[in-house]
């Protein structure tokens, strides 16, 4: 009978308890950002976890790509839309890729090479954005960067990039040298 209340007040109170109790354990084990710690490691993870723009994945044809979500990030975002199988991007290579640049104030399409023939480039001579976020990219991947302005062209900007413009790029390696 030790499980039976006899008096109404004592089993409201147990209720009370039992039910404080049970939200405090549910509370510290949960945290903020919705994983298990707080280190700048998980921050990145959640940060390229976010969902910026839909791009679809079929690599190798032009992709199709939403309008840029929420505010802008201010640190590189790389994300795979595609891995790839061949060879690997590294910081001295060179690259031959298909691209779509979009600005991320207006979500309209700055440039592309899908009109045209693939672009090709040593890595080590492209904006910074693109020097980080390429290495470990295979060919047949497409990657999604989404580039702040100090990483890109900042307060000058260049032709129709804005000044401190942040960018999203959506890269297909085709081949690397």
């Amino acid at each position: 009978m030790s499980g039976t209340c006899l008096v109404g007040s004592i089993c409201k109170k147990k209720a009370i308890i039992v039910g404080a109790l049970s939200v405090m354990m549910l509370l510290t084990s949960c945290t903020l950002d919705g994983g298990t710690g707080s280190g700048n490691k998980e921050q990145s993870m959640a940060s390229n976890e976010r969902e910026y723009l839909s791009v679809s994945d079929n690599s190798g044809a032009e992709p199709t790509i939403g309008q840029p979500v929420g505010s802008a990030p201010s640190t590189l975002v790389t994300k795979d839309i595609v891995i790839g199988t061949g060879a690997e991007v590294l910081p001295t290579s060179t690259l031959t890729v298909h691209y779509v640049l979009i600005s991320w104030k207006t979500g309209k399409v700055l440039q592309s090479s899908w009109s045209g023939q693939p672009a090709i480039f040593p890595l080590s001579g492209v904006i910074k954005g693109w020097q980080e976020g390429m290495p470990g990219m295979k060919i047949g991947g497409r990657r999604l960067l989404v580039i702040p302005p100090d990483l890109a062209y900042g307060p000058s900007g260049s032709g129709p990039i804005g000044p401190n413009e942040t960018l999203a790029f959506v890269v297909d390696v085709v081949n690397v040298n």
